[in-house]
C-alpha cells in the first residue's frame, strides 16, 4: 500500500492593487506582505516598476505596451497563486479590459483573484508625488502620465475599494488583510 502526500499549504491568490501613481499601492502591498509572512504565508510582491525594469524591459508606455506589461505580470501572478503563493500586485493597470483579461486568466485556472482599487484622488497623488512624476509632467518633461494626460479607467466593481486619503497605510493594509481573511485567503 502506498501512502499519498497531500499539500497542506494555504491557497494562493493574486491581489491586484490598481490606482493612480502615488496612490499608495506599493506601500499597502509591502505592509500587508509583512503581516502575511508573519502568519506563515508564502508571499511575493510584484511591483509594477520593478517588473517593468526586468520582465518588461524595453517596453514603453503606449497603450499596447502597457497592456503587454499588465498581461506579463498577470501571467506570473497567476502561476505563483496557482502554486500556493499570495501574489500582491501593486500595478497601475489603467485599462479595464487589461484588468478583465487578467481576471479571466485566473478564472480559467480556478485561481483566486482579488481586485483592489486604491482610490486616491489625483490631487492627493500629486501632493505625495513619490517619484516626482507629477512635477515632471507639470514641467513638460514627460507626457502620458496616467490619470493626468493619459486615461485611467476606474474599476466599476472592484472586490475592495480603499481610500488612502482617509486612512493610514497601516489601516489600509488592515482593511485588505481583513477582506482576504473573510475570503479564506489569509
Amino acid at each position: 500500500m502506498t501512502s499519498q502526500k497531500f499539500c497542506t499549504c494555504r491557497p494562493g491568490a493574486t491581489v491586484w492593487l490598481t490606482g493612480l501613481p502615488s496612490a499608495g499601492k506599493t506601500t499597502i502591498a509591502r505592509e500587508l506582505a509583512g503581516r502575511l509572512r508573519a502568519e506563515g504565508s508564502r508571499v511575493e510582491v510584484l511591483d509594477g516598476d520593478e517588473m517593468r525594469s526586468s520582465l518588461s524591459a524595453g517596453l514603453g508606455f503606449s497603450r499596447a505596451e502597457r497592456e503587454t506589461h499588465v498581461q506579463r505580470i498577470g501571467l506570473v501572478a497567476e502561476v505563483l497563486a496557482r502554486n500556493g503563493v499570495i501574489a500582491l500586485v501593486p500595478v497601475i493597470a489603467p485599462y479595464a479590459d487589461s484588468r478583465a483579461a487578467v481576471r479571466q486568466r485566473h478564472a480559467s485556472s480556478a485561481t483566486a483573484y482579488v481586485e483592489v482599487h486604491v482610490a486616491t484622488p489625483v490631487d492627493v497623488c500629486r501632493t505625495r508625488d513619490v517619484k516626482g512624476l507629477y512635477a515632471r509632467q507639470a514641467a513638460g518633461e514627460i507626457s502620458g502620465l496616467t490619470g493626468v494626460d493619459d486615461p485611467y479607467q476606474i474599476p466599476e466593481n472592484p472586490d475592495l475599494r480603499i481610500e488612502t486619503h482617509r486612512q493610514t497605510a497601516a489601516q489600509s493594509a488592515t482593511a485588505l488583510h481583513t477582506a482576504l481573511k473573510e475570503r479564506g485567503l489569509a
